[in-house]
């Protein structure tokens, strides 16, 4: 919502360049949105029997993200889903569950953040401990998350030098853009389902 209220707050503003490209913006928000809502209702994996269950985060470049990898418990090939981040991923244990179960630990439901994959994904994994951790419960906050998904924000006046050089504008043009790719970056971010743990 936020993308969307910045997009607004600027179209009064903008020239009709400028108003096309906070639409094409406001559209990639809304459908990429919806896109990420439809796979997140969708429920997790198929599987059917007993499944164990573990979360694990993933590093990869200024990617994090809470994976929760789901292993049939009479063997076989295992499932990754990256999830949405919630507080009760922190104290989630290697356990064994009904397969309806996988992706409701402590009966708090987790949402799909994409595709369930086959593969391990890229770059670095961090087991979660195999008890729970009881100071767990700090590293999951808001401010955390601003301070991770703002990362992905640093590259918008880099952005909105490029509108400029496109477009043309003055500091006016220059801020909007700005603002417009910064929002637009810590939405991606979170709509991704990063984990500020």
């Amino acid at each position: 919502m936020g993308a969307l209220a910045v997009c607004a707050a600027w179209a009064p503003f903008a020239d009709p360049d400028q108003l096309g490209g906070l639409a094409a913006v406001a559209l990639g928000v809304l459908g990429y949105s919806v896109v990420q809502l439809v796979v997140a209702l969708r429920g997790g994996p198929p599987a059917a029997g007993p499944v164990r269950v573990r979360r694990v985060r993933q590093q990869h470049r200024l990617l994090s993200r809470s994976w929760v990898e789901i292993v049939p418990a009479s063997g076989g090939e295992g499932r990754w889903v990256p999830v949405h981040f919630h507080p009760v991923l922190l104290g989630m244990v290697e356990r064994t569950v009904p397969a309806a179960e996988a992706l409701r630990p402590d009966g708090v439901r987790l949402f799909p953040a994409g595709r369930v994959r086959r593969a391990e994904p890229p770059g670095q994994l961090v087991d979660n401990p195999s008890r729970p951790d009881p100071d767990a419960a700090g590293r999951g906050g808001v401010r955390r998350r601003l301070v991770l998904d703002a990362q992905s924000a640093v590259a918008a006046p880099f952005a909105a030098l490029f509108w400029i050089y496109l477009d043309g504008g003055g500091l006016g043009a220059f801020a909007g853009a700005c603002s417009v790719a910064a929002v637009g970056a810590l939405w991606l971010a979170a709509v991704r389902g990063s984990d500020p743990s």
